[in-house]
């Protein structure tokens, strides 16, 4: 069985990158697709692997710039040749679902969510509404948002992270979905009981919809060590005149992060997400989740048991979540039940199930 897996782009290791390793152990020998790859990002068992790019790969300053390209993804990813594959696996949360596979060939896609810039989080990512600059981008999301349609044709088969991504699906491409958790852990991981220290911790991206401006304002009122992991593209807006509570740590290596989710008193997720690693991650140090109370969050975290949810995306409601969180005496069990449910090997299993069935 020949198998092809594509995926948007490979420019650094994020969540969407270890569920496409996973993939990859799940077909040692499938060949692997992109629009942009930028070498020595990636872990070994994908930098190992036969990469083939889009014509996208040659453009100037991609490594800075590439989302920039985004109203050619569509005519790049079509460019790709399948032709000779038996399976084709699109693991997208852009345009990697819209290839053209051949007539013959199962088309199965794992949708980490719809494009979220032209959905349903567009005024999230532009909230600008006026001048040449809106009517620009709103060309440009039209026409993205009736391609995404469109090309969900093209798919055999449906798989997602979360009910959250899965309702979205129905939604925008009229289409039925199987949930298959992502592999967040080996399926031995065992969670231990760790002294604590007095500080909190957030590991994210800095996108506008992961609300690290939230958390910032929250810790800026209640005072709590905060520390804050990660970089982005609103990196240069967000770590400008933080307290003296609130440390910001960019481009620490795994160990060291690890470190943190260990000792940390509480993990806060501030955002709506698809679904999110990181809350999954923190449970399995015995760290509880403080996340906002929609979108995957709630299918990975279990409330009073493992976190604790707030209900409205302002400062005095996570506080107030924060403060309920501090009174709860979480149990390590809880914390093991809960990330059972997340490991790598039941992720491969299903996929290669869903393959298996179709072929």
């Amino acid at each position: 069985m020949k198998v092809a897996i594509i995926h948007d782009w490979l420019t650094g290791m994020r969540g969407g990158e270890i569920v496409l390793d996973s993939l990859l152990k799940a077909f040692p020998e499938a060949d692997l697709f992109t629009l942009f790859y930028s070498k020595g990002k990636l872990n070994d068992r994908i930098e190992g692997r036969k990469i083939t790019t889009a014509f996208t790969n040659n453009l100037p300053f991609k490594e800075k710039y590439y989302r920039y390209y985004l109203p050619v993804f569509p005519t790049a990813i079509e460019s790709l040749d399948l032709k000779g594959y038996d399976v084709v696996i699109s693991s997208s949360h852009c345009v990697a679902k819209g290839v053209i596979p051949h007539p013959d060939t199962f088309h199965l896609s794992y949708v980490h969510s719809p494009m979220r810039y032209v959905w349903d989080m567009y005024y999230d990512y532009f909230p600008g509404r006026k001048g040449f600059k809106f009517f620009l981008l709103q060309s440009i999301a039209n026409y993205l948002r009736t391609w995404d349609a469109a090309s969900a044709n093209r798919v055999d088969y449906f798989t997602c992270n979360s009910h959250f991504v899965g309702r979205r699906i129905q939604k925008y491409y009229r289409r039925d979905y199987k949930i298959v958790y992502p592999p967040c852990l080996p399926q031995d991981f065992r969670v231990n009981d760790v002294s604590k220290d007095d500080y909190y911790l957030m590991v994210s991206a800095f996108a506008p919809y992961k609300k690290i401006d939230l958390a910032i304002e929250a810790f800026r009122e209640n005072g709590k060590p905060l520390i804050l992991v990660g970089g982005g593209q609103e990196e240069g807006k967000l770590v400008k005149n933080l307290p003296k509570n609130i440390l910001w740590k960019k481009g620490l290596p795994r160990t060291e992060v690890v470190e943190l989710y260990k000792k940390a008193r509480g993990f806060i997720f501030p955002g709506m997400e698809d679904f999110g690693i990181t809350p999954v991650e923190s449970q399995a140090y015995a760290t509880p989740v403080i996340a906002y109370g929609k979108g995957g969050a709630l299918e990975s975290v279990k409330e009073d048991r493992t976190g604790v949810f707030f209900k409205e995306q302002t400062v005095k409601s996570l506080n107030e979540a924060i403060q309920r969180a501090e009174k709860i005496h979480f149990k390590r069990g809880d914390f093991q039940n809960s990330i059972n449910r997340f490991t790598e090997e039941k992720f491969v299993s299903e996929i290669r199930k869903v393959v298996d069935r179709h072929k």
